[in-house]
């Protein structure tokens, strides 16, 4: 596995005190993993607990962890081919009034409009095609861009303002 490169303070110790969902957590990581089930396992729990340090609700982070963890596994498997010798770039960022995650691969790029919709009557016994919907379903902005080597996927999650103290 790539050693991990943190950009920004590690997302770790949030203070207990806060109760603002967009105050907690706020900064940039990112780092650069191998092309394994690991690395996508450790991108899902390291999304699910910046969400959770960010005071999200249960049902919000399972929608990111879900989402995040579908754009890393389509990135190892479909972009880099679970060559391990190709990596993954993955930043994270708290804006504090947007979640950002932002996954690369290495591979041969794909044009996302060519995807069959998985909700066509033909396509609803088909095994592939549903990791896209699924991402654009339970995340509020998608955004796809091809690198030359790669595909770089951004998915945002709008962070509802913090409600009033009482």
């Amino acid at each position: 596995m790539v050693k991990k490169q943190w950009g920004g303070a590690e997302p770790t110790g949030a203070k207990a005190e806060r109760d603002q969902v967009n105050e907690p957590g706020k900064g940039r990581w990112s780092f650069r993993l191998n092309s394994t089930m690991e690395s996508v396992g450790e991108v899902e729990a390291t999304a699910e607990r910046l969400a959770a340090e960010a005071g999200l609700d249960e049902d919000q982070r399972f929608h990111i962890a879900m989402a995040v963890r579908e754009a890393t596994v389509n990135a190892v498997l479909h972009g880099n081919e679970y060559d391990q010798t190709r990596l993954i770039e993955v930043a994270f960022e708290n804006t504090g009034t947007d979640f950002i995650f932002t996954i690369a691969d290495q591979g041969r790029g794909f044009n996302p409009e060519h995807v069959p919709d998985p909700l066509a009557p033909e396509n609803l016994l088909r095994g592939t095609g549903r990791g896209i919907f699924l991402i654009r379903s339970l995340m509020d902005e998608v955004h796809f861009r091809q690198l030359h080597p790669g595909t770089e996927l951004t998915l945002v999650k709008h962070l509802a303002p913090a409600a009033p103290k009482r």
